[in-house]
């Protein structure tokens, strides 16, 4: 078997078992708050191109980031879910920071605002989503900004149109920081 076909399967098998993690998310916000403040607590690492620890005042002012450079709070909104605003290749999107999707994953229509185009041909992969089973389109994201962190040449994937709700902030971006840590309803991001 050839190294790009293990990779195909690879970056397949990632991104089935980030919309399961995905989908069992929103079945089970309480479960998965559990246990994702426990990753956290341990957390510390493609296709397509298409283009000091603070806690005390990070937990009185979880809306603001940390004075370090390369550091997002982010407070935990409804059903304890950490969003917020990514600028993708120089564009705004709202994300969903989500520990449990391997990979970032844009919806269709959030792609196509990014001036991330695909063609119907590209949707080579399956991946099972909160909405069922959605054909999606490996890609490279050439950049991820979130506050003064930015990550660079960042796999993702596009779902097909409709079958995605929101663009998701997976681990393709998180495993890159060097901290993703948890801490009294705040997520602390560090590059």
């Amino acid at each position: 078997m050839s190294s790009a076909t293990v990779s195909l399967f690879a970056s397949l098998a990632l991104a089935t078992a980030g919309a399961a993690g995905f989908a069992y998310t929103l079945t089970h916000p309480g479960v998965v708050a559990g246990l994702a403040s426990r990753l956290f607590e341990t957390a510390g690492d493609t296709q397509n191109n298409v283009q000091a620890d603070k806690s005390a005042d990070v937990r009185e002012r979880p809306e603001m980031p940390a004075a370090r450079s390369g550091t997002v709070s982010l407070p935990a909104g409804a059903y304890g879910h950490f969003q917020t605003e990514a600028e993708i290749n120089g564009r705004t999107v709202d994300v969903m920071v989500d520990t449990g999707a391997s990979l970032v994953a844009l919806t269709y229509d959030d792609a196509q605002r990014l001036g991330i185009y695909v063609k119907p041909g590209d949707f080579t992969h399956v991946a099972q989503t909160a909405n069922g089973t959605a054909r999606v389109a490996p890609v490279t994201i050439s950049r991820v900004t979130i506050g003064d962190i930015t990550v660079r040449n960042v796999p993702a994937v596009v779902s097909e149109r409709g079958k995605s709700d929101r663009t998701l902030l997976g681990m393709s971006f998180l495993g890159r920081l060097s901290r993703v840590e948890m801490r009294g309803g705040t997520l602390v991001l560090q590059e």
